[in-house]
């Protein structure tokens, strides 16, 4: 058998729509998996991702939701815990960021994005988290970041968060890796998207940076593929708690 085979699986991606999460999604559908992608922007038909997973020959569902609205993260939460079909995967990839100095980083920007990269994370994690650990099995994917272990600049609430992301990733897995349930984070490296695209667009920055990634060059989506595939599958049975690097070698420089 090989152990990398999603077929018949159910994988709900979160941030679906655009960069890593729409290459997860059509990377864990080539596996095999059914797609529910979830994006505040999602078109309810004929998005590019729906396109790639039915192409793959996976089934999509499309959901909308703003991840900003603690109201419909709960709603949504107890949408897909109480369906007949039971979700497998869950890839918690939706997020946000503001970039400004410490001292002009407003509390607006702070509540913005811890609720959407860590407490909208939680509170739906919470609910199919417990449904899986209640059957016995499942996969939960949190995206963390290089800012999992630095510090960044200009980025405070988004470091606070993605910190505590990799915090919730090794507490979760304490609790659910007897139950069956296999709780673990990706940090991507700078990879090209649009979260990245102001820094591209500092030559100061962009230098500096693409100079400490030993592989020579940014990242791109189809990077974190591999990475994605294997958390979610059974090859990854007995990897609990664990954080994987996927940054072309930024943390070992």
């Amino acid at each position: 058998m090989n152990p990398f085979d999603l077929t018949g699986r159910l994988a709900v991606v979160t941030g679906a729509r655009r960069g890593i999460g729409r290459g997860m999604a059509r990377a864990l559908a080539a596996a095999g998996a059914d797609i529910i992608g979830v994006s505040a922007n999602l078109e309810e038909s004929g998005s590019a991702v729906e396109k790639e997973v039915m192409a793959a020959g996976r089934s999509f569902e499309a959901i909308r939701v703003d991840f900003a609205e603690p109201a419909a993260v709960r709603d949504l939460s107890e949408d897909l815990a109480r369906r007949q079909r039971s979700v497998d995967i869950l890839v918690n990839n939706a997020g946000t960021i503001r970039r400004a100095p410490i001292d002009r980083h407003t509390d607006e920007d702070w509540e913005l994005v811890l609720q959407v990269n860590l407490t909208a994370q939680f509170v739906l994690t919470r609910a199919l988290g417990a449904a899986m650990a209640a059957r016995g099995h499942g996969k939960i994917i949190f995206m963390a970041s290089l800012l999992s272990f630095q510090g960044g600049i200009t980025v405070p609430g988004y470091t606070a968060a993605k910190h505590g992301i990799a915090g919730l990733t090794k507490a979760l897995a304490n609790e659910w890796a007897p139950r069956g349930v296999n709780v673990n984070a990706i940090a991507p490296g700078y990879i090209a998207t649009d979260n990245t695209q102001a820094l591209r667009d500092d030559p100061t920055r962009a230098t500096a940076i693409l100079d400490r990634i030993p592989a020579g060059r940014w990242g791109s989506t189809a990077d974190i593929a591999g990475a994605v595939v294997f958390l979610a599958s059974d090859a990854a049975a007995y990897v609990h708690g664990t954080i994987l690097p996927v940054d072309g070698g930024w943390l070992g420089r």
